[in-house]
């Protein structure tokens, strides 16, 4: 699986995961990013990889935080912008291009390629889409580069469990054995919630949500 099924899947609109409104576990769990950014002197900078054109987006926004993404798609950030009613300035970089506007900056194509001095001080990272999205073998790979591009920043990670041999990803099942398995060296874990996916995932199959902060050790 690689850039070029998600180019496809973006230019088709095939993208069945993407839900049209925010998630509810992010305003649930929003402290685990949010908490304690009063006390601090700089502002709070969520980072959000792989992050499509989530409304989460807007939802991080109007916290009043700022929000720097990542995603492989053009078509994907040009959708989130004209969702959110702005229009960003776009500039080129070494690693593509940028696009900006207030409070929201979002960097296009492979992650793997940006640096910490690219995406700047990250106060805590969002990922639903990212874990979720890549295959087994991509993930210990983004979760290194992950930890180095943020400092090992806080998490907040949402994922589905469900039998992955009754429906293909993705997204992909990521349980809680296999969040320990790449982060537990580096951070402290804690689960938040395990739920029932109404509905099942796709209404295909039995699912769960599942919410995890991580705290660097």
């Amino acid at each position: 699986m690689g850039h070029s099924f998600w180019h496809s899947k973006w230019q088709k609109n095939e993208i069945g995961f993407h839900e049209p409104e925010g998630n509810a576990l992010l305003v649930k769990h929003a402290h685990v990013l949010l908490g304690g950014g009063e006390q601090s002197s700089h502002p709070i900078r969520i980072f959000v990889p792989l992050c499509g054109k989530t409304r989460d987006i807007a939802w991080l926004l109007s916290q009043g935080v700022e929000v720097v993404g990542a995603e492989l798609s053009e078509v994907a950030i040009t959708q989130l912008f004209e969702e959110l009613g702005a229009t960003p300035t776009v500039a080129e970089t070494e690693h593509g291009k940028v696009y900006a506007k207030d409070g929201l900056t979002v960097f296009v194509g492979d992650i793997f390629k940006l640096s910490a001095k690219d995406i700047g001080n990250i106060s805590g990272v969002y990922d639903r889409a990212a874990l979720v999205a890549l295959p087994s073998q991509l993930r210990a790979q983004y979760a290194s580069h992950l930890m180095e591009i943020t400092h090992k920043a806080p998490q907040l990670i949402i994922s589905f469990e469900y039998n992955q041999d009754e429906l293909a990803g993705p997204p992909f099942s990521v349980n809680e054995h296999t969040v320990a398995s790449l982060y537990a060296d580096s951070y402290v874990i804690n689960r938040l919630e395990r739920s029932v996916l109404e509905g099942g995932l796709k209404g295909k199959v039995d699912a769960e949500n599942l919410a995890f902060e991580l705290v660097a050790k």
